[in-house]
């Protein structure tokens, strides 16, 4: 029975660690300087989604347990998202409505970004999805354009990675920000 708690334990504490390095990734200024992502609370959690894309992917194609790693990181961004709007004052009526369209987006978003990897013009069609759900990016197709590949890199990075290694590859992955600047001259030609 204890070893039950004790394994919940270590899978919840893995989920805060794969949370706390996508939140990491995701707050760094040249990602929102170099590709037009707005630096405001939606703009921020816009990015936040988009970097946990390609580890929520990799763990929902993996067995059960990676499964429940999958929910457990997604219940701790709703979590954070909660602990934001509180200690940014929203008021405590409004919150859940808050933290509820939050979690949607989360869910919608994986599925809309996950359908445009599947199509037969992925980078294209996660361009424009990315355009039309990450606030600036509408304005800066080159910006969705980059983001689209360095997404879909990232999906086909961690896709083999063992379980055990998926911490060290997410520190791995290449910052998006320097990505887009070994990117952009090949979406401007």
């Amino acid at each position: 029975m204890l070893s039950w708690f004790k394994s919940r334990a270590e899978d919840r504490q893995r989920a805060i660690d794969f949370y706390g390095a996508i939140v990491t990734r995701a707050r760094a200024p040249a990602l929102f300087a170099r590709h037009g992502v707005l630096d405001t609370p939606e703009g921020r959690t816009s990015a936040i989604i988009l970097l946990m894309f390609p580890l929520l992917e990799r763990l929902q194609r993996g067995n059960t347990p990676d499964r429940r790693l999958a929910r457990l990181t997604a219940e701790t961004f709703v979590t954070d998202i909660d602990d934001c709007l509180r200690e940014m004052g929203v008021g405590d009526l409004s919150v859940p409505k808050k933290v509820k369209r939050a979690a949607q987006a989360l869910g919608e978003r994986c599925l809309a970004y996950r359908r445009a990897a599947a199509s037969p013009e992925p980078v294209r069609a996660l361009a424009d999805e990315l355009a039309a759900t990450v606030p600036g990016l509408d304005h800066n197709a080159g910006g969705a354009e980059v983001l689209a590949r360095f997404t879909l890199k990232s999906v086909a990075d961690l896709a083999t990675v063992p379980t055990e290694k998926l911490a060290s590859a997410l520190a791995a992955l290449p910052d998006p920000a320097d990505a887009a600047t070994a990117s952009q001259p090949e979406t401007s030609a």
